[in-house]
């Protein structure tokens, strides 16, 4: 029977030997190592610190499907398990914020890539060009 059929909750970390668990997780971290492969490949390609932290930021998707499986099979306990995850959290918004920040505004001078300047009021079109 599941935690919820007999009425006791499994704490935080501790997700006892539920099959269908192992199942979730080992498909969520095969996905998040698709997409943080993906974002890898973006950068590979775009070679730009932006692109870094997003990959970065992606690949912490993946460092928590990890934590999770380690927490299923015993190796990581619930407590180190819940700071884990939340410190990869914060690690996640850090980067994203990060990556954001570093978009900023173009240099002066700088030219589109379809031929036009900056300043041709982007921003009051709600910056639908980038």
């Amino acid at each position: 029977m599941s935690g919820f059929a007999t009425g006791s909750l499994l704490a935080a970390g501790v997700h006892g030997e539920d099959p269908a668990v192992f199942v979730l997780l080992s498909l969520a971290a095969i996905l998040t190592a698709v997409v943080a492969g993906i974002a890898v490949a973006a950068f590979v390609r775009r070679r730009s610190r932006r692109y870094l932290l997003v990959a970065l930021a992606l690949s912490t998707l993946l460092a928590r499907s990890a934590v999770g499986l380690a927490a299923y099979l015993g190796a990581v306990g619930p407590g180190i398990h819940h700071t884990l995850e939340h410190g990869l959290d914060v690690a996640m918004a850090a980067l994203v914020i990060a990556a954001v920040y570093l978009v900023g505004r173009p240099a002066a001078g700088a030219a589109r890539a379809d031929g036009g300047d900056f300043d041709d009021g982007a921003e009051s079109r709600g910056d639908r060009e980038r």
